[in-house]
């Protein structure tokens, strides 16, 4: 947890402190570092205050209270993440995002579950989704491409979402979610291998869906 600055003793004025101006960009900026830094929950308004040498009014002002800048960090973090081309077949489209998704997801530790109970609603998000739906719907799924892109999405924060409780419980337990691996030398990609492999068998349950709503048989 995030130690809190304080302000005490120093002009209300931050130009007669010598301070510059605290600015919305400037709130989310901190909160992002921190949340890089200590998790999205592993820091407090009063903190997030203290970051920018400022009273937490300032940021109730500028942004609003502790929800409100969350789903700004959240919305931002969205922002990182790389769309893929259109022209992708689907399945190689989602591969891609999702792969890249927990590479951006795992560096700020929160946001995956936050990601998972709350629909974003940025542009960046929107742009997304978008694509998204639009390349489920270009490869048959039909009605169903955005329940469909809803399940990928949710189903990836879960598992980076359940990483982050992993890896915390390690780093305040000092245990390891390894002991019952028997194969040591791949303990360091244990969360990516298994991300991978989950990503994949996901992708191969969709495959099976689509096969259905175009009438195909599938193997037995």
């Amino acid at each position: 947890m995030v130690k809190s600055a304080a302000v005490r003793g120093r002009p209300r004025s931050r130009d007669a402190a010598g301070l510059p101006a605290v600015t919305p960009e400037k709130i989310i900026n901190s909160a992002i570092d921190l949340t890089a830094r200590h998790g999205l929950d592993g820091w407090t308004l009063r903190q997030l205050a203290g970051a920018l040498d400022a009273y937490p009014a300032v940021v109730y002002h500028h942004v609003g209270d502790r929800e409100a800048v969350v789903a700004a960090v959240a919305e931002r973090v969205i922002e990182l993440l790389p769309v893929p081309e259109e022209d992708l077949p689907w399945r190689e489209w989602f591969r891609a995002l999702l792969t890249d998704l927990r590479s951006v997801l795992t560096g700020y530790p929160g946001v995956a579950r936050r990601l998972a109970l709350y629909e974003a609603t940025s542009s960046a998000a929107s742009t997304l989704v978008d694509r998204g739906v639009r390349t489920l719907g270009a490869a048959g799924f039909g009605e169903e491409a955005p329940t469909v892109f809803r399940l990928l999405l949710n189903t990836a924060c879960l598992f980076v979402s359940a990483e982050d409780e992993q890896r915390r419980n390690v780093e305040s337990k000092n245990s390891s979610p390894f002991d019952q691996l028997s194969d040591r030398p791949r303990q360091s990609n244990y969360f990516a291998d298994f991300y991978d492999y989950a990503v994949e068998r996901c992708l191969d349950g969709v495959a099976c869906r689509l096969a259905v709503l175009q009438g195909r048989q599938l193997p037995d």
